[in-house]
């Protein structure tokens, strides 16, 4: 049974997520456990997340752990928090930027990083088994709230950068919280580092109201009209559990992931005089383009946040990153971390005493364009291997890594099997726009060829 995706569990509420599912996770998960060290729990803003994180603290309590509720709390404050509590385990309610009928279940290990898939195979396990620990009535353990996970969490990223010289830059910042968890500590970190704040968005409301979750340039058309018209020196938005952060430059322009993701890496690379950058295979060929000459390095992973900040502890890594705004700073914590995003971001441009404009204007330029196409779960090993045959014939190189990326004339489209929906998301790269456009148009074909050929639905 296979219930963790790339991050976590992700199922639609009242299909496959029900209590009785929660409750046998939660079970499975207490099942792993020595009793004694806390577990952390903590959720985001979907409209079940509080009731389904209630439901396992209760769930562990009764098999005699102990547990600290954080509250309501962008993941990777909850991460933050895990080993500062000396906590055991942490587990979020979260579906990060799924849908609103979406929601999940993640585990973070006692250092803070996600829970290696060894120990989600323990939990798939446990529910498979319907595993049931259970404890004579004087040794229940106990529920506890914990409030104080905000401030701390801000604090530390606060001692991270100038911020006396952030404030006396005294920046106005829109900050479009999407209805999520980030309106528990991103209005108060801009407050902490002197911005003039104007929110959009900014009540937490699971069914998100003000547009879907994910920050991407369609969802984010009210922000990129907002900017200009205040005259703000930029706008930022997270997404629905706050792992990401997303910038809109004043004139109202979307600042795609890799943008930032480049510019940042080629900051931690400069500031550290070398060093080694972790990214998926996704990333641009602008991070390699922008590092080496300072004396990075990068290094390719799989996709997802797991995988990346694990090789980012083996080989101590000075930065890291995906191309959709996650981004990780060793310096804080090894997890994509939205706040500390925005932080690095607004220090950045007061040391260089310019707009976000300014500094993204000298990076290397390519087209990363990113689709999706439907594809049942069953079939995305067949389609997979399907698409691994037709490229080799065609490609200059194949890479395997994660799903498939193929090396063509003029760029590279990379197509992978989603680890949280039933999709392919299909990537493609080039210096010329119309070129980047023909190669996701010829993979997103392609994976519905491939859907066909190994007798899959239409598509």
């Amino acid at each position: 049974m296979r219930l963790f995706g790339t991050n976590g569990i992700r199922e639609v509420v009242g299909e496959r997520l029900t209590a009785p599912f929660v409750t046998r996770v939660a079970s499975a998960i207490a099942a792993r456990l020595p009793v004694g060290p806390p577990i952390v729990v903590g959720w985001d803003g979907r409209t079940s997340s509080p009731a389904f994180a209630h439901l396992a603290s209760s769930t562990l309590a009764v098999s005699g752990h102990r547990v600290l509720e954080v509250g309501l709390l962008p993941t990777p404050a909850v991460q933050f928090l895990v080993p500062r509590r000396h906590a055991q385990l942490g587990v979020i309610l979260t579906a990060s930027h799924n849908p609103p009928e979406f929601n999940g279940v993640k585990c973070i290990g006692a250092d803070g990083l996600e829970a290696p898939r060894t120990f989600e195979e323990g939990i798939e396990a446990g529910v498979e088994s319907n595993v049931t620990p259970s404890v004579r009535y004087d040794r229940i353990g106990s529920v506890a709230a914990d409030s104080s996970g905000a401030f701390e969490y801000v604090d530390a990223i606060v001692s991270h950068v100038d911020a006396k010289r952030v404030a006396e830059r005294r920046l106005t910042v829109v900050l479009d919280c999407g209805n999520g968890a980030s309106v528990a500590t991103s209005p108060e970190l801009l407050r902490r580092l002197g911005c003039r704040v104007i929110s959009l968005n900014g009540v937490v409301d699971g069914t998100f109201p003000g547009h879907l979750s994910e920050p991407t340039e369609g969802n984010l058309r009210d922000l990129c009209r907002v900017v200009p018209a205040v005259g703000a020196d930029l706008g930022i938005a997270h997404d629905g559990d706050a792992d990401r952060a997303v910038f809109v430059d004043a004139r109202g322009r979307y600042v795609a992931g890799e943008e930032t993701l480049t510019l940042l890496a080629r900051d931690a690379v400069e500031r550290a005089h070398g060093g080694v950058v972790v990214t998926p295979v996704s990333a641009p060929q602008s991070v390699e383009d922008a590092v080496r000459p300072l004396g990075g390095t990068v290094v390719y992973t799989r996709i997802g946040s797991p995988t990346v900040t694990r090789e980012m502890q083996q080989r101590s890594a000075v930065f890291g990153g995906e191309e959709n705004g996650g981004l990780v700073f060793p310096v804080h914590q090894l997890a994509r971390d939205g706040a500390m995003t925005v932080a690095a971001v607004l220090d950045l441009l007061a040391r260089r005493g310019a707009s976000l404009e300014e500094v993204l204007r000298d990076l290397p330029r390519y087209t990363l364009l990113k689709e999706k196409v439907g594809c049942p779960v069953e079939y995305r090993e067949k389609v997979v291997a399907r698409l691994v045959e037709v490229l080799s014939k065609e490609s200059e190189r194949v890479v395997t890594l994660d799903g498939v990326k193929a090396y063509l004339d003029g760029g590279w489209v990379l197509l992978r099997p989603s680890g949280t929906e039933p999709l392919f998301r299909v990537f493609a790269e080039s210096k010329d726009p119309a070129r980047a456009r023909a190669l996701v148009e010829r993979g997103l074909a392609l994976v519905r060829e491939a859907i066909a050929d190994v007798g899959g639905p239409r598509v």
